[in-house]
């Protein structure tokens, strides 16, 4: 089995790194809300912090990954987490102080360490060998999903057993812990020929369809979560479902990475099966709008998680085809930024419409955005194809031919 070659020192070594860098990233927004939802206004103001933080990670996702450089990755990183360290503990420490001010350290809390999950990819997929790529990455979803999963969970518990700055704190920690791991593993990952800057970008932005994709899938995680409680209430289900139910969306997103990592190839290519992927977590989604009962939704989430993960798992693959070696880690921070921009705007639009429309209806409005996303992806794709015959793609997990540009 391909998962075998991944039991290895490096890789074990990578997956604890990751663990304890992406964690305090998890537990985030939610952790600012209950660091101050005792204050006057403190709902309001956490989500304002919330919100500051993933801004603080759209702007600087793309700006720092295109900066990152593979031959001396490792201090980049390190600086990078030891500023959101910083901007955890700062609230962490100092709870009472002006909102200008928490919203500052939350803002440096996400922009420090933006660049390191796709820096963390990169460096993945050079541990493996080519051929194990696709369930190298296939492992990084399961992760990623899981410790998601767990961090609602983990803030909730510490805030109210605890003190609400205690998860910011652990935050804090983790990320400490995280770069100190860093030394841990190789200082950088292999390239090609490095491209200049004005072709890097080009590069970068010809491969816009697949950040679009994105968008498209994580706008429905966005409905998902932040309409759900509202939806429960209109069905006159207990809001505490909310958790079990979310839970068991991410649950069902870890195994299906881990089922599409099981075989090296599917049929279609990589943007056929992201369209049909993300149309699949669509129409489970707006199937929340109209089941009434419990089960039902809790079918329905886990079924449309076992799509989306591998929705998400198609979108990176295809931008190792799509870009130059050299411009992959940025490639994977500027993803990053845009499916965290695809997320934000389907909550903000959410919220909006909840004011004006019952929460079946604004899922409803969500689902149509996420459908014009995908066509608009998807035709951006096909284009791309057309003009570049030499960025066909392989069969996923298969060898990946450099693209001359």
């Amino acid at each position: 089995m391909p998962y075998r070659e991944l039991v290895t020192r490096p890789v074990l070594t990578w997956c604890a790194v990751t663990v304890t860098g992406r964690l305090p990233v998890a537990m985030a927004p939610l952790a600012f809300v209950f660091l101050v939802r005792e204050r006057p206004g403190g709902y309001t103001l956490g989500a304002v912090l919330a919100a500051a933080y993933v801004l603080g990670e759209i702007v600087a996702a793309p700006v720092l990954g295109m900066r990152t450089k593979a031959e001396r990755a490792r201090p980049q990183l390190a600086a990078g987490l030891a500023v959101g360290a910083a901007g955890f503990a700062g609230p962490a420490l100092a709870p009472g102080a002006h909102p200008v001010v928490l919203g500052a350290f939350a803002f440096l809390a996400g922009a420090g360490p933006a660049a390191v999950p796709g820096a963390l990819r990169a460096l993945l997929t050079g541990l493996v060998p080519e051929r194990a790529v696709t369930q190298a990455m296939s492992v990084e979803s399961i992760l990623t999903f899981a410790i998601w999963a767990a961090a609602p969970a983990l803030v909730t518990g510490l805030a109210l057993g605890a003190g609400s700055g205690v998860p910011l704190l652990l935050q804090a920690v983790l990320m400490a812990v995280a770069t100190a791991g860093l030394w841990l593993l190789p200082p950088g990952w292999a390239t090609g020929p490095q491209e200049r800057g004005a072709s890097a970008r080009r590069a970068l932005l010809r491969a816009w369809p697949v950040y679009v994709l994105g968008a498209a899938g994580l706008s429905l995680l966005a409905l998902a979560e932040l309409i759900l409680p509202a939806l429960l209430d209109q069905r006159g289900i207990g809001i505490g479902w909310a958790g079990p139910l979310l839970a068991g969306f991410s649950l069902g997103s870890a195994a299906g990475a881990f089922v599409y990592g099981l075989r090296s190839g599917w049929p279609g290519s990589l943007p056929v099966q992201s369209v049909v992927l993300v149309l699949g977590v669509t129409a489970g989604v707006a199937l929340l709008a109209v089941l009434p009962w419990t089960g039902a939704l809790a079918g329905v989430l886990i079924a449309a998680g076992l799509l989306q993960a591998p929705a998400m798992l198609t979108r990176n693959l295809a931008l190792r085809q799509i870009l130059p070696p050299s411009a992959l880690a940025a490639g994977y921070s500027v993803m990053y930024a845009a499916v965290g921009a695809g997320y934000a705007v389907s909550g903000s639009l959410a919220g909006a419409l909840l004011k004006v429309v019952a929460p079946s209806t604004a899922i409803l409005y969500g689902v149509a955005l996420t459908v014009l996303l995908t066509a608009v992806g998807a035709a951006g794709e096909r284009r791309l194809a057309r003009r570049s015959p030499t960025a066909q793609e392989p069969a996923a997990g298969a060898p990946v031919r450099k693209v001359r540009r």
